[in-house]
């Protein structure tokens, strides 16, 4: 099955690939930087602009070294942050089914990148080149851990600076943004 393995990384990672790049520039579609700042505004997610950076970042960056198989655990964790961020930003309020706009493929896609962590990336990767490949239930679950800590993190200080942001504006201070245009 290591054919099986290279495939699901091949469309896993490329399909985050395509994500963060319709975010960060834009392509196949997608908001670009000022877009998926508006996005992260509009969730509250403080500094926009830096969250929106971060997810880009994350998806972009992340699938990448999933396509490659490189650090493959890390690669994951990160993943698996995003995701585990938007179903608590986005989709659960939403509930389970994605026909609802619930949180179901998210779901779908932290077990994938859990089975290819639990598996490894397998012989044609650079983590197996490099001899430094992780695999099994503990790097899996050390992924989750990581991607859910991630998540958890990431929110509160981006509530965090959100609640500076309201507070600055509430007392007619200048926001980030204002301060810059001035």
């Amino acid at each position: 099955m290591k054919l099986g393995r290279l495939l699901a990384r091949l469309v896993i990672g490329g399909l985050f690939i395509g994500h963060g790049t319709q975010k960060w520039f834009g392509w196949f579609g997608g908001p670009g930087i000022e877009g998926a700042t508006g996005m992260m505004d509009k969730l509250g997610l403080a500094p926009a602009r830096a969250n929106a950076h971060a997810a880009s970042a994350s998806e972009t960056l992340g699938g990448t070294a999933i396509v490659l198989g490189a650090f493959t655990p890390a690669a994951a964790a990160s993943l698996i942050a995003t995701m585990i961020t938007a179903i608590r930003t986005v989709h659960w309020k939403n509930g389970f089914w994605v026909s609802g706009g619930g949180y179901e493929f998210n779901l779908a896609i932290i077990a994938a990148l859990l089975l290819i962590v639990d598996g490894g990336p397998g012989p044609i990767s650079v983590d197996s080149a490099l001899g430094i490949e992780e695999s099994g239930a503990a790097a899996a679950l050390g992924a989750l851990a990581l991607g859910a800590l991630g998540s958890t993190v990431t929110l509160a200080a981006a509530k965090a600076a959100h609640q500076k942001q309201q507070a600055a504006e509430a007392a007619g201070a200048p926001t980030s943004a204002e301060g810059a245009a001035a």
